[in-house]
């Protein structure tokens, strides 16, 4: 379990843009195509919102 919550502001652990997290959750679905333990973030690039889920595991607090 991740102590990632709604709300908080993270980068992923590569580096990249600081980002906020709009929710937290299982994204597999039905057919697995996203990750089990799933956040979804947003971030602003040139002024225009961009949004994606990704692994809370690839994500640290910023």
């Amino acid at each position: 379990m991740s102590d990632i919550t709604k709300g908080q502001v993270v980068q992923l652990k590569s580096g990249g843009p600081k980002m906020t997290v709009t929710e937290v959750g299982n994204y597999a679905g039905e057919y697995g195509m996203g990750p089990e333990n799933g956040a979804k973030c947003v971030w602003f690039e040139k002024n225009k919102p961009e949004e994606k889920v990704f692994d809370v595991e690839v994500l640290t607090l910023a």
